[in-house]
């Protein structure tokens, strides 16, 4: 077995890749949301778009145990609760529509959402400004039940609900700390709620998975230190900025990567 887990990494450049993206999912998970989907790509080149969604499902269950450990008191539960529901339908859309769209077009369409996202919530943010005893834009009835979807929906096919769950999160207008924290349990209960989808149905959790993934654990705790260290360093202000530009980034890649 163990042959078998290190057979799926075939060179020592990959293994550099590898442990270099279990470091990025943990200080995606701490401090920089949106850093771990830069490596979406990396583990598909590694071990497949299918494959590898297995692989990384359990790294980010590992990141996600360390991220709420840490920041265990500072979440908010109703920003939580107002997504969940939606979100696990999303999952169960997700698992039954993973087998008939391409990747290709499924991380087009995914990463065109996000971005309407990113200019919906400017738009948004004009209106609060230039109305600011009006109703805010984030109250109406579709919004929270929107983004639950699509974060559902797009953490079951790719591991990739960071940019959308950030964009929810920013327009809810949450501290830095307490935006980190929320999201980290947030994607927390959607991972551990994948496990037994994708071990039943899509079948693509392996024990020499397991393997690799035990052996990233020392990069995952890096990660996670880094990641706290500069949710401190960095100002409230730069902080929404840099994490803003990472999903502006991230959705391009998902669509014309």
């Amino acid at each position: 077995m163990w042959n078998s887990a290190l057979e799926l990494i075939p060179s020592p450049g990959a293994w550099v890749l590898y442990f270099f993206c279990a470091m990025l999912i943990g200080v995606s998970k701490t401090g920089i949301q949106n850093v771990g989907t830069f490596t979406i790509p990396m583990f598909a080149l590694l071990f497949g778009a299918k494959f590898s969604t297995g692989i990384v499902l359990i790294l980010l269950c590992m990141a996600d145990l360390l991220a709420v450990i840490y920041y265990r008191k500072q979440f908010v539960w109703s920003e939580i609760r107002s997504m969940l529901p939606y979100s696990l339908i999303g999952l169960v859309i997700g698992l039954f529509v993973g087998d008939l769209i391409d990747d290709q077009t499924f991380k087009f369409i995914m990463g065109a959402c996000i971005f309407v996202s990113v200019l919906l919530m400017i738009w948004g943010t004009n209106k609060s400004k230039q109305n600011p005893e009006g109703k805010d834009f984030t109250d109406n009835w579709w919004y929270s039940p929107s983004f639950g979807l699509l974060v559902g929906f797009s953490t079951m096919i790719g591991n990739a609900a960071g940019p959308a769950l950030t964009i929810f999160l920013l327009t809810r207008k949450l501290k830095k700390v307490t935006l980190v924290a929320t999201g980290a349990w947030f994607i927390m209960i959607l991972n551990f709620s994948k496990i037994p989808l994708q071990l039943l149905v899509w079948k693509n959790l392996t024990w020499e998975g397991l393997i690799l993934n035990i052996l990233a654990i020392p990069f995952i705790l890096l990660g996670g230190y880094i990641g706290i260290k500069l949710v401190k360093i960095i100002p409230e202000r730069e902080f929404k900025i840099v994490i803003l530009a990472l999903v502006i980034i991230s959705s391009l890649m998902l669509m014309f990567g």
